[in-house]
């Protein structure tokens, strides 16, 4: 299965690197784009769900590590709730 890495900008300028076990994540973010919050975690959450669903069908187990990145990027999101405006930039992608 093919995994990718995706390059992300915070509202507050950090930027992290996250994982997908699948190129599915390619269907549902674009580099250069930026996503209100909450759409960028929505997106982010059905993208890995599939994800990890996918990796459970081929081999029999979810994708910890795809469950693992959707609770970082949830948990980083909390930072920025309080600002309606709040957007994440999709810098690249990695494969």
């Amino acid at each position: 299965m093919p995994e990718m890495l995706f390059q992300l900008r915070w509202p507050d300028g950090e930027e992290t690197q996250c994982y997908s076990p699948s190129l599915i994540i390619e269907s549902f973010l674009s580099p250069g784009e930026s996503y209100g919050l909450a759409d960028f975690v929505a997106r982010c959450t059905e993208a890995l769900i599939i994800a990890s669903d996918r990796v459970e069908a081929k081999y029999g187990f979810p994708c910890s590590r795809a469950r693992g990145e959707l609770a970082r990027i949830t948990e980083k999101s909390k930072q920025f709730e309080a600002d309606s405006a709040a957007s994440v930039t999709v810098l690249f992608f990695t494969f």
